[in-house]
């Protein structure tokens, strides 16, 4: 049976006629990408929490590496101890510290991964 020529199928393509989220489905990557208010407070939280680790690191490394020149002007004659503090009891100290930063900062990104990705 030949078709009539005023029956023919056509096939519209273009974009969804709804935009936006469906209901109830929230998608914080996409807010993060589209940079909308809430994904700006989202990058702005990570930040912050990043700040206030680097901050806290830089707070122990004043309050442990700042007295010392007072401790050597207290004893003019003791070089031996300078250099021994410097450069033996003050290395492990320093060397924990960038591990917790390090760590610290790696938890905070994956904890923010994982919010973003809803897992």
């Amino acid at each position: 049976m030949p078709q009539d020529p005023t029956e023919r199928r056509v096939v519209v393509t273009g974009p969804p006629r709804r935009a936006g989220r469906a209901f109830g489905y929230y998608r914080p990557r996409t807010e993060i990408d589209e940079q909308t208010t809430l994904g700006h407070t989202y990058v702005r939280s990570l930040m912050r929490i990043q700040l206030r680790a680097g901050l806290t690191v830089f707070a122990v490394l004043a309050l442990l590496v700042g007295p010392l020149p007072l401790v050597f002007a207290a004893a003019p004659d003791a070089r031996r101890l300078e250099w021994a503090v410097l450069g033996f009891g003050l290395y492990p100290p320093l060397v924990l510290l960038a591990r917790w930063y390090v760590r610290r900062a790696e938890r905070n990104e994956r904890d923010f991964v994982r919010l973003v990705e809803d897992r």
